[in-house]
């Protein structure tokens, strides 16, 4: 009786509340090397930075949207080495098919004349994928895509294979040139975590750029975690505690985005909105943020801060609307002033 009265002890609430605190300052040194690391190589853009941190650390998938040249793709290579990720890049094009993403079976024969189907991975194994331009792929290649992102396995020839772990896309999309380009479907949209909007950096990052960019050397980032540590972070964040005044601002934003369901003012103006995956994204993405900004617990500030990211992709507007020069966004901020 006194052996099992040890052990009882030994899993107490605040033996688990001291471990989750102890593993919370480990994670926080860990994100904060991270964050210094890609800020040597990528200039003015903290708060994509940060977004794109946040969409890792939840173990989801980002879409970054914006114009050329604003060091998308060198993000996405510069988080594969800082957190020591495996990390591939496919260069989505109209005739790119799902088995150059997924990979395919060639037949091979042996010395002794037998012959055999043998299984060569594509580039989607991987644990950091870079999906450039993903608009410019047919739907039947958005479709192989969308199952390695849900499921994190692909099936080819009737076989399953399973992809590594973490694995994550990071897609990238121009907003301004659509001809010759493919519609992401709304089902795929959805299983995007934030979708990041990338802009231009200001004039004194753009000098910085400048002078640190054309030198004759230019620095590399190393890495400030492995993959397993960034495992463990995403663990960590399931486990983070989320107070019921953040759960409430979670509901009331993602439900008053619904056609019917918020003020009748907004709501008008929407032909859908977000499901219950918005609100699981937004109480992993809250979390996450909490600890790439230093703290512990999340906040209402945080739900206001990522409102736009999560569920901007989710929502459309109405015919109407859009003729009377509403945006999603303005839509969203309607909705976070309600927050109070």
């Amino acid at each position: 009786m006194a052996a099992q009265a040890r052990a009882n002890e030994s899993t107490s609430p605040i033996d688990l509340d001291t471990g989750i605190v102890e593993a919370a300052e480990a994670a926080l040194s860990a994100i904060g090397a991270a964050r210094k690391e890609i800020g040597q190589v990528i200039f003015g853009q903290q708060k994509v930075v940060d977004l794109s941190l946040v969409t890792l650390l939840s173990g989801g998938h980002g879409l970054l949207v914006g114009v050329p040249g604003l060091a998308k793709t060198k993000l996405v290579e510069a988080m594969g080495t800082v957190l020591g990720l495996a990390a591939r890049r496919v260069q989505f094009t109209p005739d790119l098919m799902p088995s150059d993403i997924l990979g395919s079976e060639v037949l091979d024969e042996s010395s002794d004349g037998k012959r055999h189907f043998r299984f060569i991975k594509g580039p989607v194994f991987a644990q950091l994928l870079m999906a450039d331009e993903i608009n410019r792929a047919s739907p039947r290649t958005q479709s192989a895509l969308l199952q390695a992102m849900q499921e994190h396995h692909v099936t080819v020839a009737g076989e399953r294979y399973d992809l590594p772990a973490p694995f994550h896309v990071l897609a990238t999309q121009n907003p301004i040139e659509q001809e010759g380009t493919y519609p992401l479907p709304e089902a795929q949209l959805d299983r995007f975590l934030l979708e990041i909007d990338v802009g231009y950096p200001d004039r004194e990052a753009e000098r910085r750029i400048l002078l640190e960019t054309t030198g004759a050397a230019e620095y590399k980032p190393s890495a400030a975690m492995t993959s397993e540590t960034l495992m463990s972070i995403q663990r960590l964040v399931r486990r983070l505690p989320v107070g019921d005044a953040v759960v409430e601002a979670i509901l009331d934003l993602v439900r008053s985005a619904r056609p019917g369901e918020g003020e009748a003012s907004v709501t008008d103006k929407l032909s859908w909105g977000p499901g219950p995956r918005a609100s699981q994204s937004l109480t992993l993405a809250v979390r996450a943020r909490a600890l790439v900004e230093g703290r512990l617990a999340p906040s209402v500030d945080d739900v206001a801060a990522l409102a736009i990211p999560v569920l901007k992709h989710r929502v459309a507007l109405t015919f109407a609307a859009r003729a009377d020069g509403e945006t999603v966004e303005g839509l969203i901020g309607k909705l976070v002033e309600r927050l109070g």
